[in-house]
């Protein structure tokens, strides 16, 4: 499953190259991001507590941005990240890093109790990763690697987060 994601991260990488080379529209100004809002769906390689994911993403400025996400499967989360965009030379590519946390509620078998019981999760996370949006369609993809510190329940580390997202983009 990791060499697909790093596959489809030197595809969407050179596919960005590509259609960078292809795009008319000047670079006056790298710094500034293609996008204001984006909502889609994050796919997860791992069994992380908050991995396959609605991600909401907003820019609160030029290189930072707030993304939320919520997990509807067993356990639910919802987390939310503070990012930090930095641009590559190509347009609409970028490479993010940042922050955040989740709080979430799901059900585990206890073997002493003989039946199901409720568990709640906090803890930290991190994110590193490319984000790409595409010049004339409103489409973002995202590659990333974040991994989570489960504070609460169980302290428990989840290095191998490697993510995938794809979000519809609005607003400038």
């Amino acid at each position: 499953m990791k060499n697909i994601f790093v596959f489809v991260f030197i595809c969407i990488f050179a596919t960005a190259n590509f259609l960078a080379a292809q795009e008319t529209v000047p670079v006056s100004q790298p710094d500034k991001t293609d996008y204001k809002t984006a909502i889609g769906i994050r796919l997860s390689s791992s069994p992380a507590l908050q991995n396959n994911s609605i991600s909401l993403k907003h820019f609160i400025n030029e290189t930072t941005a707030i993304e939320g996400l919520f997990s509807f499967s067993d356990p639910l989360t919802i987390g939310a990240l503070l990012e930090f965009h930095n641009p590559f030379t190509s347009p609409g590519l970028q490479w993010m890093y940042g922050f955040g946390g989740y709080i979430g509620t799901g059900k585990e078998y206890d073997p002493a109790k003989a039946r199901d019981i409720t568990k709640t999760y906090f803890g930290a996370q991190g994110i590193v990763g490319i984000d790409y949006k595409f010049g004339r369609i409103p489409l973002n993809l995202s590659i990333d690697w974040k991994p989570e510190l489960n504070l609460v329940s169980d302290i428990n580390f989840e290095p191998a987060a490697l993510g995938l997202t794809a979000r519809f983009t609005f607003g400038k």
